[in-house]
């Protein structure tokens, strides 16, 4: 038998009645007919699903398996399906996207605070399918990233406001040989080990290699993650050294430094539908994302520090 869309949606809601009988009635098929469906699926998943008992049934190990990858997979289907149909142009509600940054964090945290704006969040690691997302109606509007000389480009459907060009930092284990100097020369890093970041689409991590070719060297890179939690570990033990956003918080076992002439720089940017529920708080939503930065400068002592240091620093245009 080949799986298809209808069986997991078949098993969920098995799983979520908690007996046959009842989900035969929410599917409207019998409860034969639904045994009998679901022994097939069974079958071609290798695997017992659920464990029938005197109050009804529960999955098994394996079944709870099954069905975190069929919730995943239906969700994502529902999303594709209706995404830009008409529950996507609701006015009352505002899908809010982005990458998980304290300049999204705190847009959002003000954002929740504004009488009568009903809001949703969707996190996503590439700017450039953020972008697109809000092209194709899925969003409204945005928090995005883009590198200087890689900048994103936006249609007329679409607002964009530059919040901050802001410097990159290098995330290191309090260990390191150069965690106790005020900068780190890019150069200096040669013989560590580096984790980076997949491609986003928009440059990165193709800057930070040449960043580090234009010091003399090609940055051998063993490890390739996004989530932080594992570069934070990775980096604490003192396996790698990771490049990072300037507001990336110190922590145990971690320091982060910037990097002597600032050689890489990323740009933090709104961008909205013209005509979504967001469109009239344009400048309230670039207000907003810009006091986030800031708030989040005032948490970062080596950032403040260094723009103490830099004040009156040229960023690139």
């Amino acid at each position: 038998m080949q799986l298809e869309l209808r069986h997991l949606r078949v098993i969920c809601a098995i799983a979520d009645a908690g007996s046959l009988s009842r989900a035969a009635g929410t599917i409207g098929v019998s409860q034969p007919a639904l045994t009998a469906q679901l022994q097939r699926v069974e079958g071609a998943l290798g695997g017992q699903l659920f464990r029938r008992g005197r109050l009804g049934i529960t999955p098994t190990p394996f079944g709870q398996f099954v069905l975190t990858r069929a919730r995943s997979i239906l969700l994502t289907v529902d999303e594709l399906v209706t995404g830009s149909g008409a529950d996507a142009r609701r006015s009352d509600v505002a899908r809010i996207g982005g990458y998980v940054t304290p300049l999204l964090s705190g847009l959002l945290s003000r954002l929740f605070e504004v009488p009568g704006v009903s809001i949703t969040v969707h996190t996503e690691y590439s700017p450039r399918l953020l972008l697109d997302l809000l092209i194709s109606r899925r969003l409204d509007a945005a928090t995005l990233v883009d590198y200087p000389g890689n900048e994103l480009s936006a249609p007329p459907s679409i607002g964009m406001r530059l919040v901050v060009t802001e410097p990159v930092f290098i995330l290191m284990s309090s260990a390191h040989p150069l965690a106790g100097e005020e900068e780190v020369r890019l150069a200096d890093l040669a013989d560590d080990d580096w984790v980076l970041s997949p491609p986003d689409g928009v440059g990165w991590p193709e800057c930070v290699y040449a960043a580090c070719q234009d010091a003399g060297f090609s940055p051998r890179v063993p490890h390739s993650m996004t989530e932080q939690a594992m570069i934070r570990q990775l980096v604490a033990g003192g396996h790698a050294v990771s490049p990072c956003q300037a507001t990336v918080p110190d922590g145990p076992g971690i320091v982060v430094r910037p990097i002597a002439g600032t050689p890489l720089w990323l740009r933090h940017l709104v961008a909205w539908r013209r005509d979504g529920p967001l469109a009239d708080r344009a400048e309230e939503l670039a207000e907003f994302a810009t006091q986030a930065h800031r708030d989040a400068i005032g948490e970062r002592p080596h950032y403040a520090s260094w723009l103490a240091r830099n004040e009156g620093l040229r960023t690139p245009a």
